[in-house]
């Protein structure tokens, strides 16, 4: 039995298919875990869905932006986008049953001394303050308040974690830092401004900003975090606790496979 963790596939099911066939992926005996980000603006989201769904058994997802997105559509909470291209899915006559699925996914997973996340952990937070903050809106979004959280879900504020935010702000920071997060403060102030492999010198005025996982401050400096989100770094982290797997398959560059056990990678070009 071997795991293996997959980057952003975005609807690229082809490149997704082919990293399987690379390693020979059996769902009997082999897991597979996911970074999140299955859909959206590739060109096969439904079969991509379809397939996690089918081996739901053999599968983990921790779920990303886009798979946020997708549901607070098919809520009716909000209109799909112009970027958007899910609309397969939304049409699809299991639209609900696959979206419904997906809801009952977490935004962080911890197993094997791994932590699976989409976009990050910020440095005020360790490992298990993590999965108990993720919990707070599993709950939300598999429970009869989801379509509130979905219509305040959207915007940058807070900015910041406290322990004293409460209802539907202190869960979209919660969201923001686990599905959104590329740079931060030392003590988490979030920059949802830059995305590119160099921060904007002026995105919070007078503090320096870095990627989450450089500040030698954050709690989880010695614990193993695969992560994904981050297309523009290109799978380059400079550090071996924290494993980037967006490498930019739907931007036409390639899709990642790690195997957990070894660290071996896998990669296919995506046209």
């Amino acid at each position: 039995m071997s795991t293996y963790v997959v980057g952003d596939i975005q609807g690229c099911f082809k490149p997704f298919m082919q990293l399987l066939n690379d390693v020979n992926f059996d769902p009997a005996h082999d897991r597979l875990w996911s970074v999140g980000d299955l859909i959206n603006r590739g060109p096969m989201n439904l079969s991509t869905l379809r397939w996690f769904y089918e081996h739901r058994d053999a599968v983990t997802v921790v779920l990303g932006n886009h798979d946020l997105h997708l549901l607070a559509v098919a809520s009716g909470a909000r209109e799909i986008g112009r970027t958007d291209n899910f609309e397969d899915i939304l049409n699809a006559p299991d639209s609900n049953l696959l979206c419904n699925w997906l809801a009952q996914c977490p935004l962080a997973h911890h197993d094997q001394g791994v932590t699976l996340v989409h976009a990050g952990i910020p440095p005020q937070w360790s490992v298990e303050d993590t999965l108990g903050y993720a919990k707070e809106v599993e709950a939300i979004l598999q429970g009869s308040r989801s379509i509130d959280f979905f219509s305040t879900m959207y915007g940058n504020e807070p900015y910041v974690w406290s322990d004293q935010l409460r209802h539907l702000s202190r869960l979209r920071v919660i969201t923001n830092y686990l599905t959104r997060m590329r740079y931060c403060t030392g003590t988490g102030k979030l920059d949802l401004i830059s995305k590119g492999a160099t921060p904007n010198p002026d995105a919070i005025a007078g503090e320096q900003v870095l990627p989450w996982f450089s500040h030698s401050n954050r709690k989880t400096r010695d614990d193993m975090i695969i992560f994904g989100h981050w297309a523009s770094l290109e799978g380059v982290t400079d550090n071996t606790n924290v494993i980037a797997l967006d490498t930019g398959c739907v931007w036409g560059q390639c899709m990642t496979l790690c195997a957990l056990e070894t660290g071996k990678l896998w990669r296919t070009s995506c046209s």
